[in-house]
């Protein structure tokens, strides 16, 4: 619903969109080496999001199938901690 005046402007410098309810069906055809289950998912630890694919992680939707945004960015902020400490070990 419409809420006239509740629009605004941000600046900002990068966006990024996140939409989806289930996996891309390219990334298994594509992506050789990735572990994926019988809804086509991909598979990932849930600690930190690695995949079977060396240095790959992946999280929201791709793993998970439809749920909600935080569940995504509760497994983005568990990969990015886990890319973090890979990178910097």
């Amino acid at each position: 619903i419409a809420i006239e005046g509740s629009e605004f402007i941000m600046d900002v410098n990068t966006v990024i969109m996140s939409l989806g309810t289930s996996p891309n069906p390219l990334i298994p055809l594509t992506t050789e080496g990735l572990d994926i289950n019988k809804r086509k998912c991909i598979i990932a630890e849930d600690e930190t999001g690695l995949t079977s694919k060396k240095n790959v992680y992946a999280g929201g939707d791709a793993v998970s199938g439809a749920a909600t945004v935080i569940l995504a960015m509760e497994a983005g902020k568990k990969a990015a901690k886990a890319i973090d400490e890979m990178l910097t070990k």
